[in-house]
């Protein structure tokens, strides 16, 4: 019984304390939400969305791999991960080719994480999945065709 007390005074004891960096204006809502892309995830095609990722000139590289089913049974859950041993990643994003938003996964990551991301996107049909790591300032990209059996982007 005195551990549920407990337990509910300090939620209370945390919620007001919350609530008055709030109410005094040391903490804004907006401090505490993730960073994204916004024009990247808005893009209709994919030389917009590798534009506004600033990763318009990747060049191809085999030190990235993408672990994705060849043939995807429902487009609305694939399982996708991207793992690469290039030095320095500071993001990974993962892109659809033909889907209507091509930028499915965005991820910048801390300096001392390895180059690794798993994920599920949707695929509305079978398309080229598209790996984009950057790192130390180039960006670099890898590709794997997934077909899709049941579209998940309305389709």
């Amino acid at each position: 019984m005195s551990m549920k007390r407990r337990t509910f005074l300090k939620g209370t004891f945390a919620t007001g304390v919350l609530s008055v960096a709030v109410g005094t204006g040391l903490l804004k809502p907006s401090d505490v939400l993730a960073a994204w892309p916004e024009s990247a995830f808005s893009s209709k095609d994919m030389d917009a969305a590798l534009s506004a990722l600033g990763a318009s000139g990747a060049s191809d590289s085999s030190n990235i791999k993408i672990k994705a089913p060849d043939i995807a049974e429902n487009g609305a859950v694939v399982p996708i991960t991207i793992s690469t041993n290039i030095s320095g990643v500071n993001a990974i994003s993962v892109l659809v080719e033909k889907n209507p938003q091509p930028l499915a996964a965005s991820f910048e990551l801390g300096s001392n994480l390895d180059g690794y991301v798993s994920t599920r996107i949707k695929m509305g049909k079978t398309s080229n999945v598209i790996a984009v790591v950057q790192a130390g300032g180039k960006s670099y990209k890898a590709k794997k065709m997934v077909k899709v059996t049941i579209g998940g982007c309305g389709g």
